[in-house]
């Protein structure tokens, strides 16, 4: 990891991901940490809507920006609550608009909104929205992302590629209607169509994130794994979709591995068995992913807290 780092000086956006239980807030607190103590001022955020980052601290970080107690890092778990409201906001003065230009009465807008934002992506959509503020905003030298189980990551990183595919749909569609309106129209004047310009600025500005998203001098997505066969099935499974998609892909990290040195010959039946489980995955492992960044040893206490983050990171870096 270290060498990672040393040899992509540039890197501003690091995640984290990888099945369910692995370690990845464990990781990704570890990496920020590391990374703030050489001198960058770093924020650790966690996109999962579970989040367990204040856990993993034992601070709380919901929802603001904070500076973490006897370190240089910044932490947050995004609090989707104020995005959402937002979105409907701008969901109401679309709605609105439509609602006028198509002169149809007797709706209303609640009933319009409600139906835009039961929608279950929608939570997911505002995380993601959040997400990109903060790398826009560019306060931090480098963002270092706890993202949800692989697949909901996938699904998330994702959005801005689906968010193109639909903007180039809506923009077409806006464009035809304004033709044909205009040939039915007995004014030649031109309204302003707010979603028309609603969706040019929307456009750009995925077309930015997707940039940074998939260059690999800015970005490296990191697959948290245990030594074991259904964390190490999920990173096959969606390694293929990160690098198709452009999300460069910084490389494995092995969680929870038995330090051998530590057991000796007459040790527990469970203890040897154990270790002859977790060689046989390591040995997948390493031949079904070339660039196993770190091991870090099962530890003997849960790492909670600063000072145990600090101890654990020495393994990484």
């Amino acid at each position: 990891m270290k060498h990672f780092l040393n040899s992509h000086p540039d890197l501003k956006y690091i995640f984290f991901g990888g099945k369910g239980g692995v370690g990845k807030t464990v990781l990704a607190g570890m990496a920020a940490l590391y990374l703030s103590e050489i001198g960058r001022k770093v924020l650790l955020a966690s996109t999962n809507p579970v989040h367990s980052l204040s856990g993993l601290l034992m601070e709380d970080v919901f929802g603001k920006e904070k500076k973490v107690s006897d370190t240089n890092l910044y932490a947050l778990e995004i609090e989707t609550k104020e995005v959402i409201l937002k979105k409907k906001g701008e969901i109401r003065e679309k709605i609105d608009w439509f609602l006028k230009y198509a002169d149809i009465s007797g709706q209303r807008t609640e009933d319009f909104i409600e139906s835009a934002t039961m929608n279950p992506a929608f939570e997911e959509s505002a995380m993601f929205e959040k997400m990109v503020d903060l790398m826009f905003e560019g306060k931090y030298d480098i963002y270092v992302f706890d993202t949800a189980p692989t697949a909901n990551a996938r699904r998330l990183l994702g959005m801005s590629k689906v968010y193109t595919l639909w903007v180039e749909k809506m923009l077409s569609s806006r464009k035809d209607a304004a033709e044909l309106r205009k040939k039915l129209s007995f004014s030649q004047k031109e309204e302003q169509d707010p979603l028309l310009t609603y969706l040019l600025n929307f456009k750009e500005r995925i077309e930015r994130v997707h940039g940074l998203l998939t260059d690999d001098n800015l970005t490296a997505f990191f697959f948290v794994t245990l030594p074991e066969a259904l964390p190490i099935a999920v990173i096959k499974r969606f390694i293929g979709w990160f690098k198709e998609f452009g999300i460069p892909v910084g490389g494995v990290i092995v969680n929870r591995v038995i330090d051998k040195s530590l057991v000796k010959k007459d040790a527990p039946e469970f203890v040897l068995n154990r270790i002859a489980m977790q060689e046989k995955y390591l040995a997948e492992i390493n031949s079904s992913f070339p660039n196993v960044r770190g091991i870090l040893p099962e530890m003997d206490k849960e790492i909670r807290g600063v000072a145990l983050l600090r101890e654990a990171m020495k393994y990484i870096f």
